[in-house]
């Protein structure tokens, strides 16, 4: 099993998924950690020059297709990963990774290690209240 992680150093877990520039993926093996990778991530600096077009004033920020097109960009780097854990993301990245089968997980916790060890414990808890 894999996972990644929201990184701007490969030590902390970022507060943003879309502005962080890596993935940090944790390969899992038994119970224990086997492997580490820094991966390059797409996020809101490629997309800046691409025009957004016109949102419906009733849709969601987020969940307009052409948002859950760039997510889906985002997430192909990370594709063989089961989850992925960050300090904050937008709500409609969170759908846009449950629809693509990657659990995102927000969290408090910003070393990477203590996040790595509470995740294997079955402990570390979605805290959905960090969604903007």
């Amino acid at each position: 099993m894999k996972i990644a992680l929201i990184t701007d150093d490969g030590q902390t877990i970022s507060q943003h998924f879309g502005r962080a520039p890596y993935y940090l993926v944790v390969t899992i093996e038994e119970g224990k950690e086997v492997q580490r990778e820094m991966r390059d991530k797409l996020g809101h600096y490629q997309f800046a020059s691409q025009e957004t077009g016109v949102h419906d004033p009733n849709e969601r920020h987020g969940f307009d297709p052409g948002s859950h097109d760039k997510h889906t960009s985002m997430a192909q780097t990370i594709a063989d990963c089961k989850a992925i854990n960050c300090g904050g993301m937008g709500a409609g990245a969170y759908e846009s990774m449950r629809q693509l089968n990657i659990q995102p997980v927000l969290t408090d916790l910003r070393e990477i290690d203590a996040a790595i060890q509470v995740y294997l414990a079955g402990s570390l808890q979605d805290r959905t209240d960090l969604l903007h």
